[in-house]
């Protein structure tokens, strides 16, 4: 049990800017199993952004408060995932073979591509939520689960690309890559097991089982963008995996829409 504490405590200093206690021991093991919580990671983030939303909808209205909501998430997790989507953009966008799009990625400084990208991610995510409250109402549980669910399965699609593909980059650059190194598939399962409770949970209060559809687009972008990573640069880097998180979101989010209005 102290083993699993230790390791969680890594998986939340390591993806959030939640304070853990100061004598956590660091450890490149617990680093490395820290991915069997990430959907759990997931949890905290969807519900805190949601809690967001909820108490300041009361006072500036739906669209002040989403963009709060979401402000409150990339702050919440250091915005690791969209500075990874940004990076790759700069990477893909601006380079031609496998050295010159990790030497792009690697620096710190945010070109054209990853700010038009950032922005309209962004604000495709801002419009989708929109339109979620627009056709789920006013059920308290139902879009709680919405922001859990979308924050927990994204995250899962991106971990996953670290059991199919080899990782990539420099050595001692990323910072991704001790938590990407030697993965136990029995971490990917831990993850899944944590997925299930809000999203069963989400079907049986929408009374919505057609909602399971939204794992096709998301198998089709995973295969794509893993495939796409392979091809340019022989597999993934950490910012690969913030990107495949941010389109899986967003995915999430417009799948939901097209189930709810047309199945």
């Amino acid at each position: 049990m102290k083993k699993e504490l230790q390791i969680f405590f890594t998986a939340v200093s390591y993806y959030t800017r939640i304070p853990v206690p100061a004598l956590l021991p660091y450890s490149a093991d617990f680093l490395n199993s820290s991915n069997r919580y990430i959907t759990l990671i997931g949890w905290v983030v969807g519900a805190f952004s949601f809690s967001i939303f909820y108490l300041t909808n009361y006072i500036w209205g739906i669209s002040i408060a989403l963009i709060l909501s979401i402000a409150a998430s990339i702050l919440f997790t250091g915005a690791l995932h969209e500075d990874g989507f940004a990076d790759v953009c700069d990477g893909f966008g601006g380079g031609f073979t496998k050295d010159r799009i990790l030497e792009i990625m690697k620096d710190s400084s945010l070109g054209t591509y990853g700010t038009i990208g950032i922005v309209f991610i962004i604000a495709l995510k801002f419009l989708a939520l929109q339109q979620i409250l627009n056709i789920a109402g006013n059920e308290f549980w139902i879009l709680l689960l919405i922001f859990i669910v979308s924050n927990a399965i994204s995250r899962f699609i991106a971990i996953s690309l670290i059991y199919s593909y080899p990782y990539v980059g420099k050595e001692g650059v990323s910072k991704a890559k001790p938590a990407t190194e030697n993965p136990d598939i029995h971490n990917l399962w831990i993850a899944l097991s944590f997925i299930l409770i809000p999203l069963t949970a989400l079907i049986v209060l929408s009374h919505k089982p057609w909602l399971l559809l939204m794992i096709v687009p998301l198998l089709i972008q995973r295969q794509a963008m893993g495939k796409y990573f392979k091809r340019k640069i022989g597999g993934y880097t950490g910012d690969c995996l913030g990107a495949v998180q941010q389109v899986a979101e967003l995915i999430i989010y417009m799948s939901i829409i097209a189930i709810w209005k047309f199945i």
